[in-house]
């Protein structure tokens, strides 16, 4: 998956997460940063289970990404002290 798959993926992720979460964004490059670090989680996640991860730009991998960056995100709030969940 090229770079601009990734950013592409992990702001529709980091975005929709953080709706799911906290409904508000954390901000475009938040956002794209969380849901990057959310897909590479829900990845790993997904391979731990003996599911497939991230296998490019589609609806799987959006999936994967998204819950991923709940996780990401849940664990930012928790780590900074957010309250706004």
């Amino acid at each position: 998956m090229g770079i601009i798959s990734w950013i592409i993926l992990g702001l529709i992720a980091g975005f929709i997460g953080s709706k799911i979460v906290n409904k508000t964004g954390q901000g475009m490059i938040m956002d794209i940063v969380l849901g990057i670090v959310g897909a590479i989680v829900g990845g790993l996640i997904f391979s731990a289970f003996g599911s497939a991860g991230v296998t490019g730009l589609n609806i799987w991998s959006l999936i994967v990404a998204v819950i991923g960056s709940i996780v990401v995100l849940w664990a930012y709030h928790q780590i900074t002290g957010s309250r706004s969940l």
